[in-house]
This record gives structure tokens, sequence and C-alpha cells, in this order.
């Protein structure tokens, strides 16, 4: 393994208002606790940041968090002397002086593109690839993944531990939703909302209003705000807000920072999530999810969509893994939900176990954080 005096620069342009930065943040933070590495992070948008962080001072230029040299990259850079890893998050363009930096260093560092999270066959094929070189500076894709081969999913040391003595106590979910203001319905199924516009989301409201089983909503603030509503006829919801129609209670949540956001996704019994970083989050947590992936031209997130719906469910009963697969779609497609809703829910104990499953599997494989410093080691 490295030693302690290995240096590690990670660049982050924030493109997606959080998802970006939440898995740069992540993973930052890994590597200095438990292998023992220097990290600087390096990010365009200290505002979105501290949305995840609220310690976070906005204005400086530099600062610690949590062992991570936090960074602000300017449009104007000053140079500055290049790490023994060089890691671009999801293709973003490293400064042209940055590079001549690199390439002026007497060992060449390694530089790597950490992409975008797929489960589609060729990221086995393309991980670990050399890519273009800058001068004599070689650049290689890691990819994160979900197939043995590629560069894993982002968790830390003993997740799986902690979620499972917190999901075995109700009085510590009692006391964490209580922190957030949620006193959970007796026999409410209770469900996370993260997610971006969705023209489909009304019909969903519909069906759990109108549903003999009680449901909690639980909507932390962000783009499905509006949608929500649209659905309750009213303007301005701030957090705390609460409504209730019928079968269904809606609560607006303050935007969580992320080391609140595992333990609500673990109260819940199902996760509507959205991007990667929570997607990966909602696994973790060992329930039934719903992801909303990141719309890109041409609908190629589609492609990525079904390549991942094609491996969760080959475990699964094909009536089951058909009706999770059908709310996937019509989500994603903004799609009347009220059947495939319906058909999930007759489903639901053989969703339960297969989330839990599914949650194992991954965690054999090795992690983001390691699979990178053991490429580091290999490489070197």
């Amino acid at each position: 393994m490295p030693d302690l005096k290995t240096r590690w620069d990670i660049f982050c342009t924030v493109v997606d208002n959080f998802g970006d930065i939440g898995v740069t943040w992540r993973l930052s933070r890994q590597l200095v606790a438990e292998h023992g590495v220097a990290v600087r992070l390096w990010v365009d948008d200290l505002r979105a940041f501290e949305r995840l962080c609220p310690e976070i001072d906005t204005q400086a230029g530099r600062q610690w968090q949590q062992g991570v040299e936090v960074c602000h990259w300017s449009a104007e850079w000053q140079p500055v002397e290049a790490a023994d890893v060089v890691i671009a998050a999801f293709a973003c363009q490293l400064p042209g002086a940055y590079m001549d930096a690199m390439a002026l260093r007497d060992k060449t560092p390694l530089w790597m593109n950490l992409d975008y999270l797929s489960a589609e066959d060729w990221v086995i094929g393309c991980h670990g690839l050399p890519s273009v070189k800058y001068k004599h500076v070689q650049k290689h894709f890691f990819f994160p993944g979900f197939h043995k081969g590629t560069g894993g999913l982002l968790r830390e040391s003993g997740l799986l531990e902690r979620r499972r003595q917190f999901q075995q106590s109700p009085e510590a979910q009692r006391t964490f939703l209580a922190g957030l203001g949620v006193d959970r319905a007796p026999g409410a199924l209770l469900i996370s909302l993260f997610a971006y516009e969705n023209a489909g989301l009304a019909s969903w409201l519909d069906t759990l209003a109108s549903d003999s089983t009680p449901t909690h909503l639980l909507v932390p603030q962000g783009r499905i705000l509006g949608d929500v509503e649209r659905w309750l006829n009213v303007q301005g919801l701030q957090a705390g807000a609460l409504h209730v129609r019928d079968a269904l209670t809606v609560q607006v949540l303050p935007f969580v920072r992320q080391d609140q956001y595992d333990p609500l996704l673990w109260c819940c019994d199902f996760n509507a999530v959205r991007g990667e970083d929570s997607f990966v989050r909602a696994q973790w947590a060992g329930r039934p999810l719903l992801w909303h992936i990141y719309q890109q031209e041409e609908d190629v997130h589609l492609d990525k969509l079904e390549a991942f719906l094609a491996l969760y469910v080959k475990d699964l009963p094909a009536a089951a893994g058909e009706a999770i697969s059908g709310l996937w779609r019509a989500w994603n497609a903004g799609e009347t939900m009220t059947d495939h809703w319906q058909l999930t829910r007759k489903h639901w104990p053989q969703l339960q176990k297969h989330a839990e499953s599914w949650c194992l599997e991954q965690a054999s494989h090795t992690d983001l954080a390691a699979a990178l410093v053991q490429f580091y080691v290999n490489w070197i």
C-alpha cells in the first residue's frame, strides 16, 4: 500500500448540482481515512459543495475538511506542483498549467479519468486501459461498475454493519427521524423521494393517496419539489411542510447533508433516488428502490438504465423482475405509474429480499477507493 507521503489531486467540476461533488467528496474522505493518503480536492463550485457539507467556507481558496484539503478551482489558476496521483472526475478538463506541471515532474504521476458509473458490458473491457497522452504523461480510464473486472462502487469500511445495527434498532430510527421532524405514522409505508422533475409523479401520488396502506412520503428539498407543489396545489413548499391527502402524508425535509442521507435511506421501506451517488447509497440500504437516471442527449442514458436492469433482475422471479423493471421504465419516461406501482407492491416480499441479497453481492466486490489504490500500487 502507498505510504503517507503519497499525494492525490482530485479535480471536480460541478455539472449537475450535487452528483459530481457528492462522489468526489465521499471518495476523498475515504482515501484519507482508510488508505492514509493526502488528498487535495479541487472544486469549481463551493456553494453546491456547502449543501453536502455545511462547514465549507465558500470564500476560502484553501481549507481543510475532515482530513481533506479542499481547494477552490478558480478560473484564474495559480500554478501548483502536481501530485503523485491525479484524478479527473467525470472527464473534466484539467487546467493547462497543471498538465504542464504533471509533465515537469521527475516521476510521472498516475493520471486517471474516473468515469461515470455504468453496468454496460463494454465497461469491463475498457476499465484500466490507457487513454490519451499529454506530452509523455499517459491517462488511464477508470470505470466504477457492478461487475468484477471494473472499479467497483464507493463503500466505506464497516458500512453494512452500521446499517444492520441501525435497521435493527427501532429506537435509533425514531431518534434520527425525530431530528428531521418526522413522526412516522404506525403502519405507514415510509418512502424517500429524491428525483429530477418528473411528469409521472402526479399519477404515483394519486395511487399512494388512494391506497389501502398509508404512505408517509419524505421529500428532501430539490428539483422534484415543484411537481409536488403542483399536485398539492400549493406554492412555496419549505422544509417542515406537511400535507395529508387521504392515505398519503407528504412531508418536506431540509436538503440532507451527505452524512445524514444514509440513515434516511436506511429508515425507509422504499427509496426513489436520482443520479449516481444517491443511487449507490440506496443499494447499500438493502431496500427496494427506484432510480431516476440523469437524462442525456439522444437518450443514451436509457441504454445504461436497461443494462443495469438486466443485471439487477436476473436473479428475481420473472414476474417480480418485470414489475420493478416496468416501474423504472415508466418513471424514467415520465409515464403513468399507477399499474406499475400496484404490480410492484404485489411482489413486495420478493423485492425486499432481493434488495438485500443484491447489496451483499455487490459488497463482495472490491470497493472503489480500494480499487483505485490497488491500481496505483500495481502501476508503480
